[in-house]
């Protein structure tokens, strides 16, 4: 028998799907992620690259991808994004997705060095 996750909603997400303007496709959606906690690892794809640890899976017709991170251990799938997919768009959920986890550097403030660690 296949364990049951938990399954949480980031911020994000939970905006993501309030825009979702058509009712009947938020419904789908959410209807979707709630069977993400039935075996989370064995659907959708791996992401690689910048969202490299993320897993994608496609929705409504192949247009729409739900972005999440499942954790075995603490059998959790946590959604971090939905939307539609539109490559080459700045509006592209994976786009989207690149720009939260690595937000783009503000030209006018320094980056923050690290410390070098000592040597022992």
């Amino acid at each position: 028998m296949p364990q049951r996750y938990e399954v949480h909603y980031s911020e994000e997400a939970e905006e993501m799907l309030a825009k979702v303007k058509d009712r009947r496709v938020q419904t789908k959606l959410a209807d979707l992620v709630d069977g993400l906690a039935l075996d989370p690892e064995l659907r959708g794809k791996p992401l690689m690259r910048d969202l490299f640890g993320f897993r994608s899976i496609r929705a409504i017709g192949q247009r729409y991808r739900i972005v999440y991170r499942v954790d075995p251990t603490a059998l959790q799938v946590v959604v971090y994004g939905l939307g539609l997919r539109k490559e080459g768009d700045r509006e592209d959920i994976y786009e989207l997705m690149r720009r939260a986890v690595h937000p783009p550097v503000n030209p006018g403030v320094p980056a923050p060095v690290p410390k070098p660690k000592k040597r022992r």
